[in-house]
């Protein structure tokens, strides 16, 4: 940054420190603190604090800024993407209703003389010039990404620049499947091996469902969140990150300072939860819905960050309408349609048995209907959820094995499965929760609407022959 030396405007590192201890300088007036140190900057720079004499230069260790508060107070200092905030707070009335014309100032230093600069001084061959320095005149982006999604890794191959840092759990072959991020391209590339390591033996001795996992993911999101921030470039000024870093790296504060997009793997925490408690009250008899809710810190510190983002990107209709005006909506990544064969009349229900895939909704609709229903995962709400029903569990080649799809989600992300069989020709009912809304082939419900998902269903099955 900035630095003021003999009269000059220089580049170094640590440069713009001053604007610290200009705004506690400022703060501490405001307050009616004892100045007990201050010294002036030794020239005026157009647009600093020091126009107004309230300025206060700091430099290792030489000159400092020192005072002392009237009462006990904390002291608070936020770096958001366009200013530095500095507050003084206290409970103490008297200094809440003190004076700050009772600050006492260290004599003033500073003289109205114009600050050269390396823009202006005309010396070239200066050692702290920055053509000289070599120092680069743009800044860059860092990419602080976690699992690959395709949508994602297009956009990203789209958008990177050359100058780029990405920072990954793991950037070698052996992880394709999960970080099969596109790398090519970046100045840069940047892991966390024992992380990525310690996360995955951690997730295979958990099961795959209920509150421990997501507690062990959580943490594990913290510890890649603060490793990654560490690897962030001093010039990376934008980021782009994936949503699970996000509350941790927001919290620890390394984005301070940074503009920053999202990559939108699921709901916001606040929404997510109010779609869940929701769920809970229409079946208070599901184990499901209501073991693990996050911490009100990560929630908040989410709810803040997103806020504060530049952009939301998502290839999910649902996340993409809440993020209105800052939403960056995605094409879904739509496979080569396949050749199938007729599958009858079957539905399939192509996820677990969980209440928050709509399990009690699907389990109603096949009473009503008398279906021959094909389940697409394990029976997880409870051994015997299907009951008296015509019911199996799909193995190896689901698609084949019904004539139409339905998940009446109250929460899907990812509907991977939604998206193949409505690309090989097989109609889809889900709901608008799966975020789906445009996608040939695909109709959709609302969450918990069993009437009418029954008249969806029915409509599609007539259309079917027997």
């Amino acid at each position: 940054g900035r630095e003021l030396r003999e009269g000059c405007v220089i580049p170094n590192v640590g440069g713009g420190l001053c604007q610290l201890s200009n705004a506690l300088y400022d703060v501490a007036l405001q307050a009616g603190c004892t100045i007990v140190e201050r010294h002036a900057h030794s020239r005026i720079v157009p647009g600093s604090m020091a126009i107004r004499g309230r300025d206060a230069t700091v430099f290792w260790n030489y000159v400092d800024l020192r005072f002392a508060p009237l009462c006990d107070c904390q002291l608070r200092v936020v770096l958001n993407r366009t200013e530095l905030v500095v507050a003084l707070l206290t409970t103490d009335q008297r200094c809440l209703n003190g004076n700050s014309s009772a600050a006492r100032h260290a004599s003033d230093e500073g003289d109205d003389g114009q600050v050269e600069s390396c823009e202006t001084c005309g010396e070239t061959k200066c050692f702290r010039n920055p053509v000289a320095l070599k120092l680069p005149k743009c800044s860059s982006t860092a990419w602080l990404l976690d699992k690959c999604e395709p949508e994602f890794d297009e956009w990203l191959r789209k958008n990177r620049a050359s100058g780029d840092t990405i920072i990954l759990p793991l950037a070698t072959r052996v992880s394709r499947a999960s970080y099969g991020w596109n790398t090519s391209g970046f100045a840069h590339i940047k892991s966390t091996p024992a992380i990525a390591l310690y996360r995955s033996i951690s997730s295979r001795r958990l099961a795959d469902q209920g509150a421990a996992r997501q507690q062990m993911l959580m943490e594990c999101d913290g510890l890649l969140a603060d490793a990654f921030g560490r690897k962030i470039p001093f010039r990376a000024d934008h980021l782009v990150i994936s949503q699970n870093l996000l509350p941790h790296l927001w919290r620890t504060g390394w984005l301070g300072g940074r503009t920053f997009d999202v990559l939108m793997t699921r709901l916001p925490m606040q929404d997510l939860e109010q779609v869940l408690d929701r769920a809970a009250a229409a079946h208070p008899v599901s184990r499901t819905l209501s073991d693990f809710r996050a911490p009100a810190i990560l929630r908040d510190a989410e709810t803040e960050a997103l806020a504060a983002a530049r952009s939301w990107i998502t290839p999910h209709a649902q996340i993409a309408a809440l993020g209105g005006n800052r939403a960056l909506k995605l094409e879904w990544a739509v496979p080569v349609p396949e050749d199938i064969r007729p599958g009858g009349r079957t539905v399939l229900f192509p996820a677990s048995t969980l209440a928050r895939k709509g399990c009690y909704e699907m389990r109603e609709v096949a009473r009503q209907l008398g279906l021959s229903l094909r389940l697409g995962g394990r029976v997880v709400e409870a051994p015997e959820f299907w009951r008296n029903l015509d019911v199996a569990t799909v193995d190896g080649d689901w698609l084949n094995a019904a004539a139409v799809l339905v998940l009446p989600a109250w929460v899907e992300h990812w509907p991977r499965r939604l998206i193949r069989a409505a690309a090989a020709g097989i109609p889809v009912i889900a709901s608008s929760a799966c975020g789906l809304s445009g996608i040939p082939n695909v109709q959709e419900c609302q969450p918990g609407d069993v009437d009418g998902l029954v008249s969806h269903l029915s409509a599609v099955l007539r259309r079917i022959p027997a």
